[in-house]
Protein backbone atom coordinates (compact mmCIF):
# COMPACT_ATOMS: atom_id res chain seq x y z
CA UNK A 1 0.00 0.00 0.00
CA UNK A 2 1.38 3.42 -0.96
CA UNK A 3 2.04 5.91 1.81
CA UNK A 4 0.20 9.21 1.54
CA UNK A 5 1.36 12.35 3.34
CA UNK A 6 -0.57 15.59 3.76
CA UNK A 7 1.47 18.78 3.26
CA UNK A 8 0.92 21.04 6.27
CA UNK A 9 -0.32 24.55 5.50
CA UNK A 10 -2.86 27.07 6.74
CA UNK A 11 -5.28 27.01 3.80
CA UNK A 12 -7.15 24.56 1.60
CA UNK A 13 -7.66 24.98 -2.12
CA UNK A 14 -11.10 25.65 -3.50
CA UNK A 15 -9.96 24.15 -6.82
CA UNK A 16 -6.33 23.00 -6.73
CA UNK A 17 -4.85 22.31 -10.20
CA UNK A 18 -1.95 23.05 -12.54
CA UNK A 19 0.76 20.94 -10.83
CA UNK A 20 4.30 21.91 -11.91
CA UNK A 21 7.82 21.08 -10.72
CA UNK A 22 10.38 23.84 -11.36
CA UNK A 23 13.93 22.54 -10.91
CA UNK A 24 15.53 25.98 -11.13
CA UNK A 25 13.58 27.05 -8.03
CA UNK A 26 13.65 23.72 -6.21
CA UNK A 27 9.92 24.23 -5.84
CA UNK A 28 6.59 22.63 -6.64
CA UNK A 29 3.92 25.04 -7.89
CA UNK A 30 0.17 24.63 -8.22
CA UNK A 31 -2.82 26.92 -8.68
CA UNK A 32 -6.06 27.42 -6.83
CA UNK A 33 -8.14 28.34 -9.87
CA UNK A 34 -11.06 29.94 -8.08
CA UNK A 35 -9.34 31.61 -5.11
CA UNK A 36 -7.63 32.69 -7.38
CA UNK A 37 -4.03 32.03 -6.29
CA UNK A 38 -0.67 30.52 -7.19
CA UNK A 39 0.93 28.30 -4.53
CA UNK A 40 4.62 27.48 -4.06
CA UNK A 41 6.13 24.67 -1.96
CA UNK A 42 9.92 24.95 -1.55
CA UNK A 43 11.11 21.39 -1.05
CA UNK A 44 14.31 22.18 0.86
CA UNK A 45 12.46 24.05 3.61
CA UNK A 46 8.88 22.82 3.38
CA UNK A 47 7.74 26.45 3.22
CA UNK A 48 4.40 27.04 1.46
CA UNK A 49 3.61 30.47 0.00
CA UNK A 50 0.46 31.75 -1.66
CA UNK A 51 0.29 34.56 -4.23
CA UNK A 52 -3.07 36.18 -4.95
CA UNK A 53 -4.02 36.44 -8.64
CA UNK A 54 -6.31 39.00 -10.33
CA UNK A 55 -8.62 36.47 -12.01
CA UNK A 56 -9.08 32.67 -12.29
CA UNK A 57 -5.75 31.01 -13.14
CA UNK A 58 -5.83 27.52 -14.68
CA UNK A 59 -2.12 26.75 -15.08
CA UNK A 60 1.44 28.05 -15.11
CA UNK A 61 4.47 26.94 -17.11
CA UNK A 62 8.04 28.18 -16.98
CA UNK A 63 9.20 30.77 -19.47
CA UNK A 64 12.64 30.21 -21.00
CA UNK A 65 13.67 33.78 -20.13
CA UNK A 66 12.63 33.44 -16.49
CA UNK A 67 9.40 33.61 -14.55
CA UNK A 68 6.24 31.99 -15.81
CA UNK A 69 3.45 32.09 -18.33
CA UNK A 70 0.03 31.82 -16.70
CA UNK A 71 -3.24 30.70 -18.27
CA UNK A 72 -5.80 33.15 -16.90
CA UNK A 73 -9.52 33.38 -17.57
CA UNK A 74 -8.97 36.07 -20.21
CA UNK A 75 -5.77 34.65 -21.74
CA UNK A 76 -2.08 34.19 -21.06
CA UNK A 77 0.32 36.59 -19.36
CA UNK A 78 3.87 36.70 -18.02
CA UNK A 79 4.16 36.24 -14.26
CA UNK A 80 7.17 36.88 -12.07
CA UNK A 81 7.43 36.34 -8.33
CA UNK A 82 9.56 38.01 -5.64
CA UNK A 83 8.20 40.62 -6.29
CA UNK A 84 4.93 39.63 -7.94
CA UNK A 85 4.30 41.16 -11.36
CA UNK A 86 1.68 40.19 -13.95
CA UNK A 87 1.78 41.34 -17.57
CA UNK A 88 -1.02 42.11 -19.97
CA UNK A 89 -3.29 39.20 -20.86
CA UNK A 90 -4.17 37.98 -24.36
CA UNK A 91 -5.60 34.75 -25.70
CA UNK A 92 -7.17 32.85 -28.57
CA UNK A 93 -10.83 33.40 -27.64
CA UNK A 94 -11.72 37.09 -27.33
CA UNK A 95 -15.04 36.16 -28.97
CA UNK A 96 -15.88 33.84 -26.03
CA UNK A 97 -15.76 36.02 -22.90
CA UNK A 98 -17.50 33.32 -20.87
CA UNK A 99 -14.63 30.86 -21.39
CA UNK A 100 -11.51 30.41 -19.27
CA UNK A 101 -8.23 28.47 -19.43
CA UNK A 102 -8.38 25.22 -17.50
CA UNK A 103 -5.19 23.14 -17.82
CA UNK A 104 -1.95 23.29 -19.79
CA UNK A 105 1.68 22.21 -20.20
CA UNK A 106 4.77 23.14 -22.18
CA UNK A 107 6.48 20.49 -24.32
CA UNK A 108 10.10 19.84 -25.26
CA UNK A 109 9.81 22.00 -28.40
CA UNK A 110 8.94 25.09 -26.35
CA UNK A 111 5.24 25.08 -27.27
CA UNK A 112 2.25 25.19 -24.90
CA UNK A 113 -0.75 22.84 -25.10
CA UNK A 114 -3.80 24.04 -23.18
CA UNK A 115 -7.57 23.73 -22.97
CA UNK A 116 -10.39 26.24 -22.60
CA UNK A 117 -13.88 25.77 -21.21
CA UNK A 118 -17.15 27.49 -20.43
CA UNK A 119 -16.73 29.02 -16.97
CA UNK A 120 -20.36 28.14 -16.16
CA UNK A 121 -19.93 24.55 -17.44
CA UNK A 122 -23.16 24.86 -19.44
CA UNK A 123 -21.91 24.68 -23.03
CA UNK A 124 -19.41 22.44 -24.83
CA UNK A 125 -17.57 25.44 -26.28
CA UNK A 126 -14.09 24.56 -25.04
CA UNK A 127 -11.11 23.75 -27.24
CA UNK A 128 -7.61 22.32 -27.17
CA UNK A 129 -4.97 24.78 -28.40
CA UNK A 130 -1.29 24.74 -29.23
CA UNK A 131 0.70 27.95 -28.79
CA UNK A 132 3.82 27.65 -30.95
CA UNK A 133 7.29 28.85 -29.90
CA UNK A 134 6.67 31.69 -32.36
CA UNK A 135 3.58 32.81 -30.43
CA UNK A 136 0.97 31.53 -32.93
CA UNK A 137 -2.27 29.99 -31.62
CA UNK A 138 -3.56 26.84 -33.35
CA UNK A 139 -6.88 25.18 -32.52
CA UNK A 140 -6.20 21.45 -32.35
CA UNK A 141 -9.63 20.19 -31.23
CA UNK A 142 -13.02 21.59 -30.16
CA UNK A 143 -16.41 20.87 -28.53
CA UNK A 144 -15.10 20.25 -25.02
CA UNK A 145 -17.24 20.54 -21.93
CA UNK A 146 -14.41 20.35 -19.36
CA UNK A 147 -10.95 19.84 -20.94
CA UNK A 148 -8.25 18.35 -18.73
CA UNK A 149 -4.66 17.30 -19.14
CA UNK A 150 -2.73 17.35 -21.28
CA UNK A 151 -0.34 14.47 -20.72
CA UNK A 152 2.78 14.35 -22.91
CA UNK A 153 4.54 11.03 -23.52
CA UNK A 154 8.33 11.13 -22.96
CA UNK A 155 8.91 9.74 -26.45
CA UNK A 156 7.22 12.80 -27.90
CA UNK A 157 4.78 10.74 -29.99
CA UNK A 158 1.59 10.98 -27.96
CA UNK A 159 -0.55 13.65 -26.36
CA UNK A 160 -3.36 12.68 -23.96
CA UNK A 161 -6.27 15.02 -23.30
CA UNK A 162 -9.61 14.46 -21.55
CA UNK A 163 -13.11 15.80 -21.78
CA UNK A 164 -14.08 15.22 -18.18
CA UNK A 165 -17.74 15.89 -18.93
CA UNK A 166 -17.72 12.77 -21.14
CA UNK A 167 -15.54 10.75 -18.71
CA UNK A 168 -13.27 10.17 -21.71
CA UNK A 169 -9.52 10.47 -22.31
CA UNK A 170 -8.43 10.96 -25.92
CA UNK A 171 -5.05 10.21 -27.48
CA UNK A 172 -3.51 12.29 -30.26
CA UNK A 173 -0.50 11.38 -32.40
CA UNK A 174 1.79 14.39 -32.36
CA UNK A 175 3.61 15.66 -35.41
CA UNK A 176 5.71 18.69 -36.19
CA UNK A 177 3.53 21.71 -35.63
CA UNK A 178 0.40 19.93 -34.43
CA UNK A 179 -1.40 16.67 -33.77
CA UNK A 180 -3.65 14.14 -35.47
CA UNK A 181 -7.39 13.78 -35.05
CA UNK A 182 -8.30 12.58 -31.57
CA UNK A 183 -8.98 8.91 -30.83
CA UNK A 184 -10.80 7.56 -27.74
CA UNK A 185 -8.25 6.02 -25.38
CA UNK A 186 -9.66 5.43 -21.86
CA UNK A 187 -13.34 5.58 -20.89
CA UNK A 188 -14.10 6.13 -17.21
CA UNK A 189 -17.20 4.62 -15.60
CA UNK A 190 -19.48 6.30 -13.07
CA UNK A 191 -17.64 4.42 -10.31
CA UNK A 192 -14.33 5.89 -11.55
CA UNK A 193 -15.53 9.46 -11.26
CA UNK A 194 -14.20 11.84 -13.91
CA UNK A 195 -10.71 11.98 -15.44
CA UNK A 196 -9.02 15.20 -14.40
CA UNK A 197 -5.37 16.31 -14.57
CA UNK A 198 -2.75 13.87 -15.84
CA UNK A 199 0.96 13.37 -16.30
CA UNK A 200 3.27 10.80 -17.88
CA UNK A 201 6.13 9.15 -16.01
CA UNK A 202 9.57 8.26 -17.38
CA UNK A 203 8.34 4.83 -18.51
CA UNK A 204 5.59 6.35 -20.64
CA UNK A 205 2.76 5.33 -18.28
CA UNK A 206 -0.09 7.80 -17.85
CA UNK A 207 -1.13 8.95 -14.36
CA UNK A 208 -4.67 10.32 -14.08
CA UNK A 209 -6.46 12.08 -11.21
CA UNK A 210 -10.03 10.92 -10.43
CA UNK A 211 -12.42 13.80 -9.71
CA UNK A 212 -15.18 12.35 -7.51
CA UNK A 213 -13.20 9.11 -7.52
CA UNK A 214 -10.86 9.72 -4.59
CA UNK A 215 -7.74 8.28 -6.20
CA UNK A 216 -5.04 8.45 -8.83
CA UNK A 217 -4.45 5.70 -11.40
CA UNK A 218 -1.55 4.63 -13.58
CA UNK A 219 -2.24 3.27 -17.08
CA UNK A 220 0.24 1.57 -19.40
CA UNK A 221 0.87 2.90 -22.94
CA UNK A 222 -1.95 0.69 -24.25
CA UNK A 223 -4.47 2.17 -21.81
CA UNK A 224 -4.56 -0.79 -19.40
CA UNK A 225 -4.89 -0.01 -15.69
CA UNK A 226 -1.64 -0.83 -13.89
CA UNK A 227 -2.47 0.46 -10.39
CA UNK A 228 -4.74 2.78 -8.42
CA UNK A 229 -3.84 4.61 -5.23
CA UNK A 230 -6.67 5.69 -2.92
CA UNK A 231 -6.51 9.13 -1.32
CA UNK A 232 -8.54 10.56 1.59
CA UNK A 233 -10.01 13.39 -0.55
CA UNK A 234 -12.92 12.97 -2.97
CA UNK A 235 -12.02 15.42 -5.73
CA UNK A 236 -8.47 14.69 -6.88
CA UNK A 237 -7.40 17.10 -9.59
CA UNK A 238 -3.78 16.85 -10.76
CA UNK A 239 -0.27 15.61 -10.02
CA UNK A 240 3.39 16.11 -10.92
CA UNK A 241 6.68 14.40 -10.11
CA UNK A 242 9.13 16.63 -8.28
CA UNK A 243 12.50 16.69 -6.54
CA UNK A 244 16.05 16.31 -7.84
CA UNK A 245 15.36 12.67 -8.74
CA UNK A 246 11.84 13.39 -10.06
CA UNK A 247 10.70 10.64 -7.70
CA UNK A 248 8.37 12.59 -5.40
CA UNK A 249 4.75 12.70 -6.55
CA UNK A 250 2.62 15.62 -5.37
CA UNK A 251 -1.15 15.51 -5.87
CA UNK A 252 -3.66 18.38 -5.75
CA UNK A 253 -7.32 18.30 -4.75
CA UNK A 254 -10.42 20.49 -4.51
CA UNK A 255 -12.88 21.42 -1.78
CA UNK A 256 -15.46 23.08 -4.04
CA UNK A 257 -18.98 21.70 -3.66
CA UNK A 258 -18.10 19.58 -0.63
CA UNK A 259 -18.83 19.97 3.09
CA UNK A 260 -15.95 21.00 5.33
CA UNK A 261 -13.52 18.13 5.84
CA UNK A 262 -9.97 17.50 6.93
CA UNK A 263 -8.65 16.40 3.54
CA UNK A 264 -10.57 17.96 0.64
CA UNK A 265 -8.58 20.79 -0.92
CA UNK A 266 -5.22 19.75 0.55
CA UNK A 267 -1.92 18.88 -1.16
CA UNK A 268 -0.68 15.30 -0.87
CA UNK A 269 2.65 13.57 -1.42
CA UNK A 270 2.26 9.97 -2.57
CA UNK A 271 4.93 7.27 -2.40
CA UNK A 272 5.24 5.48 -5.77
CA UNK A 273 7.97 2.91 -5.11
CA UNK A 274 10.74 4.61 -7.06
CA UNK A 275 8.82 5.52 -10.20
CA UNK A 276 10.24 8.69 -11.73
CA UNK A 277 8.70 11.46 -13.77
CA UNK A 278 9.91 13.60 -16.64
CA UNK A 279 11.47 17.07 -16.52
CA UNK A 280 9.10 19.96 -17.07
CA UNK A 281 9.69 22.21 -20.07
CA UNK A 282 9.59 25.94 -20.66
CA UNK A 283 7.70 28.02 -23.19
CA UNK A 284 10.17 29.76 -25.47
CA UNK A 285 8.03 32.30 -27.31
CA UNK A 286 6.46 35.75 -27.01
CA UNK A 287 3.45 36.54 -24.82
CA UNK A 288 0.89 39.13 -25.78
Amino acid sequence: MSKVRTIARDTRDTLGEGALWVARDGAFYWVDILAPALNRLTLATGKVERFAMPEPLGWVVEHAEGGFVGGFRSGIARITLDPLTIGERSGPEPHLPGNRMNDGKADATGAIWCGTMDMAEEQACGSLYRLSPQGVWQQIDSDYGVPNGPGLSPCGQWLYHADSSKRLIYRFARHEGGASKRAPFIQFTEADGYPDGMNCDAEGFLWVAHWDGGRISRFDPEGRLERSIDLPAKRITNMAFAGEGLDRLFVTSAAIGLPDSEHDGVLFEVETGGIRGNPSHAYAGPVG
